[in-house]
């Protein structure tokens, strides 16, 4: 859900060069194979493929990939459409919702459990579908509200459970002159990605099943008052945020947070490459967005996942791909760090510094995560939740009521489902 320009690239074949850790290595006699990968990317992403290429190049030089790379957000689902009409690239790189857009249509290919045990074993969790899984989840992202450390010990601010609790730190905040939350709304991913945190904490949580009763007229947004709290929580962020906020971009929003100008954000993991690229020093923490009830948990989004076409005439090929990808623990280590996420492959932990990590750990310790993809395969990202952002932002900029986003949400109903 976030946004990246759209580049092409294909890879040229390396010279063969050894790398310890394989079983596997290329011979001279090795057909020349390429392989088209389409990769929906996130804000992290941008720059992996290189990586991928070289390392591939090393032990497998035959093996040439040729990149397509899509912001995921906006484009991945529209190509996944076009080339399901046209035929699939051999390997597809998107989220692990996606899995339960497509695998049911047939088309993905299921992924052999060599690979898949070389990962961690939630990682399977929500890209199997009736006991196969056709999904391979390479890294995660956390979600929640990143705040300032320092500024939080210097003003007495305790991690907010309650939005009291919450509103207490805006008020303080306001009084003086610090904005509580860093925002670029001009972003509409942004809002979508927001909404879902509180859709999942004020929703979700305590009705798993919330999109199905959607969907069989149970539930509406224009009933519901726990999902009208959800959007509501977006005009909080609103009225105490930057003035500019609809046209302030993603790093130049999260250069004011650095620079002690707003003392929380709402975002994702996507935002640690800003912070550190501003101030390798700057001390972040995260918590999840307090709901309701005060027993909001952080949220956990498995992010690149790679899939496969169940058409591909390369099965061998793409094999070999997967291969280096769960074998090769530099290359993973490396793709953790650029992208500052976190690891799904086990006895993989990435070296960079992370403030947030021990927040991280005491949620996890205390069974306060849970996975977004349950609210994502719920409510779908394409044609529902991007469509229901422009909404929100029409009304927080006053032109539509929070009576029309509502009766938008509940029109679209029928595109809020993958299958």
């Amino acid at each position: 859900m976030k946004k990246k320009m759209l580049c092409t690239c294909m890879a040229a074949a390396m010279a063969v060069s050894s790398l310890s850790g394989f079983a596997m290595t290329a011979s001279a006699e090795d057909e020349a194979v390429t392989l088209t990968v389409l990769a929906g990317q996130s804000t992290t992403d941008a720059g992996i493929e290189d990586m991928i290429d070289e390392a591939l190049a090393k032990v497998y030089p035959n093996i040439t990939l040729e990149w397509e790379c899509v912001d995921w957000g906006n484009d991945f689902q529209p190509k996944m459409q076009q080339y399901m009409q046209s035929g699939l690239p051999d390997i597809m790189i998107g989220k692990a919702q996606d899995v339960a857009t497509y695998a049911p249509q047939g088309i993905l290919a299921e992924i052999d459990s060599q690979y898949l045990d070389a990962g961690l074993d939630a990682a399977r969790e929500n890209v199997t579908i009736d006991g196969k899984t056709y999904g391979l989840v390479y890294n995660a992202l956390y979600q929640g509200v990143y705040y300032n450390k320092d500024m939080f010990a210097e003003n007495g601010w305790e991690i907010p459970k309650t939005i009291d609790e919450l509103q207490a730190i805006i008020d303080d905040c306001k009084a003086k002159g610090i904005t509580p939350f860093a925002s670029h709304m001009v972003d509409t991913w942004s809002i979508g990605n927001v909404t879902m945190q509180f859709m999942m904490n004020d929703v979700f949580n305590n009705d798993p099943t919330w999109g199905d009763k959607f969907r069989a007229g149970e539930v509406s947004f224009s009933t519901d008052e726990a999902a009208q709290t959800a959007y509501q929580y977006n005009k909080l962020i609103y009225d105490n945020t930057y003035e500019d906020t609809f046209s302030l971009e993603q790093t130049d929003c999260d250069a004011r947070m650095v620079l002690g100008e707003a003392a929380m954000k709402v975002s994702g993991s996507w935002s640690i490459q800003n912070f550190l690229a501003i101030d390798e020093n700057f001390n972040f923490g995260i918590f999840p967005f307090p709901n309701q009830t005060g027993d909001s948990k952080l949220i956990f989004e498995p992010n690149i996942t790679i899939m496969t076409s169940a058409s591909t005439e390369h099965q061998d090929a793409v094999n070999k791909v997967l291969e280096v990808l769960t074998t090769d623990k530099d290359l993973a280590v490396e793709i953790y760090d650029y992208t500052n996420t976190a690891a799904m492959l086990k006895d993989v932990t990435p070296t960079f510094p992370n403030p947030s990590q021990e927040d991280i750990d005491k949620y996890a310790a205390d069974g306060m995560i849970v996975d977004v993809t349950l609210g994502n395969n719920q409510l779908v990202w394409g044609g529902f939740q991007e469509e229901n952002a422009k909404d929100i932002a029409a009304w927080l900029m006053g032109d539509a009521t929070f009576e029309d986003a509502l009766a938008a949400s509940d029109g679209r109903v029928d595109a809020s489902s993958a299958s």
